[in-house]
């Protein structure tokens, strides 16, 4: 019996086939059942989504589940690696504290609500166009205009060039914003 446990441990196992310890003689037969976390999930390329530089990175999904969210190594751009918001992208989305509800403070008010989101959008797009009806200037001593001053918009760093342009170009052309920038280049 001794001499069976003593043929099971893995430092007999190296000293009998003369091996370094880093194959499988190493392993215990638990670890050689172990499995990487994302074995038999389903992957999935992506950007990361916090700053304007693109990371690459590979989401493993199984069922339905988020399982892991890690650096491409494919990835041009970081080989593999990810910066520490990059790399905490799978507990920013999966944190049992991640609010997920609109939250909303109504004027004068001591204490916030939560509301759907349909409601958030809708009180949104009602008050950008109250604020453009109300403030928009056609004319300034008898010239053409065609702005307000009273809406801004700063767009995003992860937004690249054509996006920018189209936001540009809906803001200014469609709602006459002339206050209209974006942090990529901050």
């Amino acid at each position: 019996m001794l001499r069976s446990l003593l043929s099971r441990w893995p430092l007999i196992e190296q000293i009998r086939t003369g091996a370094d310890g880093t194959g499988p003689e190493a392993m215990s037969p638990r670890t050689r059942e172990l499995r990487p976390k994302n074995h038999d999930a389903e992957v999935a390329r992506s950007i990361c989504p916090y700053c304007g530089v693109g990371c690459g990175q590979l989401v493993y999904h199984r069922q339905g589940k988020l399982i892991s969210i890690e650096g491409d190594p494919e990835s041009p751009i970081s080989r593999g690696h990810l910066c520490p918001k990059g790399a905490d992208t799978y507990e920013l989305h999966t944190h049992p504290g991640r609010l997920k509800k609109v939250k909303y403070r109504a004027p004068y008010s001591r204490k916030w609500e939560e509301i759907e989101l349909e409601t958030a959008m809708d009180m949104v797009a009602d008050r950008l166009w109250e604020t453009r009806d109300r403030t928009f200037q056609e004319k300034r001593e008898g010239e053409s205009l065609m702005q307000t001053t009273a809406i801004a918009h700063l767009g995003g760093a992860t937004l690249d060039n054509e996006e920018n342009y189209l936001i540009k170009k809906l803001f200014t052309a469609g709602l006459g914003m002339v206050c209209v920038s974006n942090q990529a280049r901050i």
